[in-house]
């Protein structure tokens, strides 16, 4: 799972934020696709509704739903900036990264800690070893992968 890192949850949860009710690119360009967009200011939300695709060149997000939730912090020249705190994914989630393919009922995505947890009847193919089980945790910063929840199976093929 080479690819699941920092940069990789960046896709959504770093680079959609929430500044002033305006989406802002924070790092890198990420191309969101909805039916719909709810922006709730007073919670610091942005709710993408209905066949989301966020997508990058190399990484791609698809749900029934997806918040992303913002916080202010304070940058070192002293003025505020809008960061992603946590992004939500509800719905036939799919995570396609460079060589694995992530899917589940729903996602977390907790920026601020580099953790991903996907729920349900989560799958993960990285070429074409399978994994099942019905919850992933995945620690970003050390690579820490943990599927739990009832009895977990695999098919796994060297490389």
């Amino acid at each position: 799972m080479g690819t699941l890192n920092k940069a990789w949850v960046m896709m959504v949860g770093g680079v959609l934020a929430m500044s002033n009710g305006h989406v802002a690119h924070a790092a890198g360009n990420v191309n969101v696709e909805a039916d719909s967009m709810e922006i709730i200011d007073a919670e610091h939300k942005t709710v993408f509704r209905g066949n989301v695709v966020a997508k990058r060149p190399t990484d791609t997000i698809k749900a029934d739903e997806m918040t992303v939730v913002s916080a202010d912090e304070k940058q070192p020249d002293g003025t505020m900036k809008s960061v992603t705190d946590h992004v939500d994914a509800k719905g036939n989630v799919t995570i396609n990264t460079r060589d694995a393919v992530i899917t589940g009922d729903s996602a977390k995505f907790d920026v601020v800690h580099d953790q991903l947890e996907v729920d349900g009847e989560v799958k993960v193919v990285q070429g074409t070893s399978v994994i099942h089980g019905q919850k992933l945790n995945v620690d970003l910063k050390t690579f820490h992968l943990n599927m739990a929840g009832g009895r977990v199976n695999g098919n796994f093929t060297p490389n």
